[in-house]
């Protein structure tokens, strides 16, 4: 099963990632957010309906994601395109779109406010 986390982390976080891969350590696939805000501002209840509907689909057009959704072709379009710009979603050679992974694992942190 090919699992992405999503992840906030900090710069020095993604460095550490980099070098310990650089290394041969295997640190599994990873988008990162530097903050939470901002994950949350790219990864709406909208958006994540369309990465679910494409979770394990293989290619397909965004006529297709949105009718698995159950909306509006224009609207998923926009949100496909927000999704490919964070690199979430990716675009075949043939222009279709895709979610490359099987799961979706989440991981933040939340501490007490200084």
């Amino acid at each position: 099963m090919k699992t992405v986390t999503f992840s906030v982390a900090t710069r020095d976080d993604v460095n550490r990632r980099a070098l310990a891969a650089f290394r041969g350590e295997p640190q599994g696939a990873h988008i990162s957010f530097a903050t939470i805000d901002l994950m949350w501002s790219v990864l709406t209840p909208k958006r994540w309906a369309i990465i679910k509907a494409m979770t394990g689909q293989g290619p397909m057009s965004i006529r297709e994601a949105a009718r698995r959704v159950g909306r509006d072709v224009k609207a998923v379009h926009g949100d496909v395109h927000a999704l490919l710009n964070a690199g979430v979603l990716d675009r075949t050679q043939d222009g279709k779109i895709v979610f490359p992974y099987d799961a979706v694992h989440v991981d933040f942190t939340i501490t007490r406010a200084a």
